[in-house]
């Protein structure tokens, strides 16, 4: 039976599966930041998405049969994006705390509806102006907080954030009924491709890969990559995009917990205060829309229930 076809899994499933995804990829934060201790960012990207793509090859190797000029057309469409993401991700986290990186990159949330607005004038509503409004708020605490101001990292995680929207907003529009696995190959191979591009391009560093390198450019390319693609796919379609996005509004709680636990950040009062009116722009409008959601599925069932009668 196709997999789209299937009876929807329990919501309880859903929502636990999701919320995985979330901690793989919060721990995303930590094990770049340690790996980019024996391994340069660039370098460090580029080895992730090529090892990623070794591993999404094997797994498509029953399907390359169906691979076509369209699917490599459009997974190089949102792998461009995706190679954004992902450069300025780990330029981000190498010049930031994991902490403050893992809220300004949960932004995109807020960069979707102001995106969407400029490019093709869809309406941005009152909540979701109050979150923008909330995240400036949060932008300017975490800037006068730190020693360092509102530094190089921190600018590079909110680049970051707007290309995860851009990458967002491009799934969405130009993928349809192609073949998932097919695309996300297409897609790291698209962005292994553009590392291997910097790497020649920039000069290559001397650097070894020791076991701590090894073990997190392992991680890093088999959890919150390969795997947290496929269970994203396969799952986020069956709860709503509100649900979904409130969900990972949880990826920046574990790279704090990550960053305080392991690495021993610490953040001073105010950059803490900032960090909470990004986590508060972000999950309150999408709390909103949850119970608007919520409220408008319960009159449908009271008007179904009253015509029955």
């Amino acid at each position: 039976m196709n997999p789209v076809q299937r009876a929807a899994p329990p919501q309880a499933k859903v929502t636990a599966i999701l919320i995985l995804t979330t901690l793989m990829w919060g721990g995303s934060f930590l094990f770049n930041k340690i790996g980019m201790r024996d391994v340069p960012p660039v370098q460090f990207f580029f080895f992730r998405f090529t090892l990623a793509t070794l591993i999404m090859g094997v797994v498509c190797i029953p399907r390359l049969g169906r691979l076509n000029r369209d699917i490599v057309k459009k997974g190089a469409i949102v792998g461009l994006a995706l190679a954004a993401v992902n450069l300025s991700f780990v330029l981000g986290v190498s010049g930031t705390t994991i902490s403050r990186a893992g809220y300004l990159n949960n932004l995109f949330v807020l960069f979707i509806p102001l995106l969407s607005f400029l490019a093709w004038r869809e309406r941005v509503d009152r909540v979701t102006f109050a979150g923008i409004v909330l995240a400036f708020m949060g932008l300017w605490a975490l800037a006068s907080g730190g020693a360092e101001g509102f530094n190089r990292g921190d600018l590079l995680s909110t680049i970051c954030a707007v290309f995860i929207a851009i990458h967002i907003i491009a799934v969405s529009r130009v993928l349809r009924t192609e073949d998932v696995y097919l695309v996300t190959f297409v897609q790291f191979a698209t962005v292994a491709a553009v590392g291997l591009v910097i790497c020649l391009v920039l000069p290559w560093p001397a650097f070894t890969v020791g076991p701590a390198g090894a073990w997190s450019l392992a991680y890093c390319a088999i959890f919150p990559t390969v795997i947290c693609f496929t269970l994203q796919n396969a799952f986020q379609r069956f709860t709503t995009p509100t649900r979904a996005g409130l969900i990972y509004t949880l990826d920046p709680v574990w790279s704090m917990l990550a960053g305080v636990f392991v690495l021993g950040e610490r953040l001073t009062p105010r950059e803490l205060g900032g960090c909470m009116l990004i986590l508060l722009a972000v999950a309150g409008p999408l709390l909103v829309r949850l119970y608007l959601e919520q409220r408008q599925r319960r009159l449908y069932r009271l008007a179904d229930a009253e015509g029955d009668a």
